[in-house]
């Protein structure tokens, strides 16, 4: 191997030689990354080798970080060391970078402080590793230990704290640690500093601060950060503003447009229903050599589909196809919602199967569109056959999908099979939300004589987890009451105050006219009263109006 290892040259056959170092480290089974008994003569044969670049790929080659320490710490003071090779910043970055990326903080902390290497670069490290562990804490605990250790100029570590904070959504610290900067006024913020809280704001649809932090910028902005802040002004559908920022962008000369940023235009007039303006954005895409690609295709697919334009959509999906670029899956999920929007559902079935014979695999949005169609026209035959299908394909429905079956099961009166739907929900790969059992429950509620179902509906719900809300127990108060069971009705009732639910007017008004009806006048009364106490009945005078109606009115029967 030492023979093989020196016929390669350093510079053109890295590949091999990086192979052959892995090998040797694999072969010593290393545990402990600095074992004291371990002679390091294994890989003394790659010593003339040495130089950063081959040191990085090494490390960046090992899946075990004992073994890319030993062989870091053997490479920082080989015997003998013919090229006098020593450790770069970047060596040791790609070092950390490895530890760290397996937890192993404590390891690359004692390495660099070994080797005088922790710096306000470094420490950025460790800032991003604890954010991304959900450590805000931990993190600005570094950045006060990277102010200590550079005296403050630290804005790399400034641009980490400022990046964990937006990707927490944690605005208000970010802003605080941004102004902390401009404020003490020892490193100047970067292109990185803003574009940060640039997208910090926009991702929380704060336009306007992040349009202000835009606007004062010290520096040029980049094709990041212009694409960001027009991103933000086209989520909150500002097409012009977002046209101005882009306007600046083209008049400034120093960032030319990419595909990112012509897409995000298209894709937000396409969103607000302005085709003309998203074909003219194209149109200028191309002009200015900027190729369309996949997603800026279905941009302005989905925008004609959702508008209904199904054919001026498939027109371009072949032209798209012209131009060399491959429609994906979300292509052809937009031409299904444009057909079903088009009233097309029998061609939407058509162009499902036709992706099929295509060797595009429908995935649960595509079927999950056809499916809707189907439960929107009431074909519930068409809509169970599909699910089926989805079944013998793999592909699992989302809640949506079923949830959208079960409603239109529930209209038109199936309330067996949508019971056996919901049952059946776990088996097909998908776990009930409360909203697919509210619908199932709450249909039942209403025929009054199903009630021992929802108990068995109801303690699977439990069961999974999901909680009944007020409109739940409304229903079933209202429920019992159809199916005759007032004492079951008062349980009810009384449960909903313990959990500090205020029964709705209409199902109060059934509730009362059975107890009234059961000569519990009296009982209606006293309930009342503690609900008035225990929960937050905001419309209190509408529910003593009912109460005192139904108790001015005779009653039959007996109790």
């Amino acid at each position: 191997m030492a023979v093989a290892a020196r016929n390669l040259n350093s510079s053109y056959n890295i590949v091999p030689l990086v192979e052959s170092i892995s090998s040797v480290l694999h072969s010593l089974n290393l545990q402990n990354p600095n074992p004291s008994n371990l002679a390091s003569s294994p890989l003394d044969q790659f010593t003339t080798y040495l130089n950063p670049n081959l040191v990085i790929q090494v490390v960046k080659s090992q899946t075990n970080p004992h073994n890319a320490l030993f062989f870091f710490r053997w490479a920082s003071n080989p015997n003998p060391n013919p090229n006098n090779y020593s450790h770069t910043q970047r060596c040791y970055s790609a070092m950390v970078d490895l530890l760290i990326s397996h937890s192993m903080f404590s390891t690359a902390l004692a390495l660099l402080e070994s080797s005088n290497k922790l710096s306000d670069s470094m420490v950025a490290k460790f800032i991003k590793a604890y954010g991304d562990r959900g450590d805000i804490r931990g993190a600005i605990h570094w950045l006060h230990r990277a102010k200590m250790i550079e005296s403050g100029r630290c804005l790399y570590s400034y641009n980490a704290i400022l990046g964990v904070m937006v990707r927490a959504n944690r605005i208000d610290l970010a802003r605080a640690f941004f102004d902390q900067i401009l404020k003490e006024d020892i490193v100047k913020p970067d292109v990185s500093t803003y574009t940060t809280m640039i997208r910090g704001f926009c991702k929380l649809g704060m336009i306007n601060n992040a349009k202000k932090v835009f606007d004062g910028m010290l520096c040029k902005p980049n094709l990041i950060t212009y694409n960001t802040i027009i991103s933000g002004f086209c989520k909150k559908g500002l097409l012009e503003n977002a046209r101005e920022i882009f306007d600046l962008m083209i008049a400034g000369k120093d960032c030319i447009p990419d595909a990112v940023t012509f897409t995000t235009l298209i894709d937000g007039y396409c969103k607000r229903g302005e085709l003309g303006e998203a074909k003219q954005c194209m149109d200028e895409m191309v002009r200015r050599n900027c190729e369309p690609n996949v997603i800026t295709y279905n941009s302005l697919i989905n925008g004609l589909c959702l508008s209904g334009k199904i054919d001026e959509a498939k027109m371009m999906m072949t032209k798209m196809r012209l131009n060399g670029v491959k429609d994906d899956i979300a292509t052809h999920t937009s031409l299904l919602k444009g057909y079903c929007i088009a009233g097309k559902s029998d061609d939407a079935v058509k162009h499902l199967k036709e992706m099929i014979s295509l060797g595009v695999k429908p995935d649960v949005k595509s079927y999950g569109v056809v499916i809707n169609e189907y439960c929107k026209m009431g074909q519930l035959a068409d809509a169970m056959a599909l699910l089926d299908e989805m079944k013998a394909r793999g592909v699992n429905p989302s809640v949506s999908t079923f949830n959208a079956l079960l409603r239109a099961l529930c209209d038109s009166g199936e309330l067996d099979l949508a019971i056996d739907v919901l049952k059946q929900m776990p088996w097909r790969g998908c776990s009930p939300n409360f909203l697919s059992y509210y619908t199932v429950i709450c249909s039942l509620c209403r025929l009054g004589d199903r009630m021992r179902e929802v108990e068995d509906l109801v303690a699977g719900m439990l069961q999974r987890g999901h909680h009944l809300d007020a409109s739940m127990y409304s229903d079933m108060v209202e429920g019992y009451c159809e199916d005759g069971d007032v004492e079951m009705a008062m349980g009810m009732f009384c449960e909903m105050m313990e959990k500090g639910f205020v029964i709705n007017l209409q199902s109060f008004s059934v509730f009362v006219k059975e107890l009234n009806g059961k000569g519990k006048v009296s009982e209606a009364e006293k309930l009342f009263q503690d609900m008035c106490r225990r929960c937050p009945v905001l419309d209190m005078a509408s529910y003593r109006r009912i109460l005192d109606e139904h108790q001015s009115k005779p009653w039959a029967g007996g109790g």
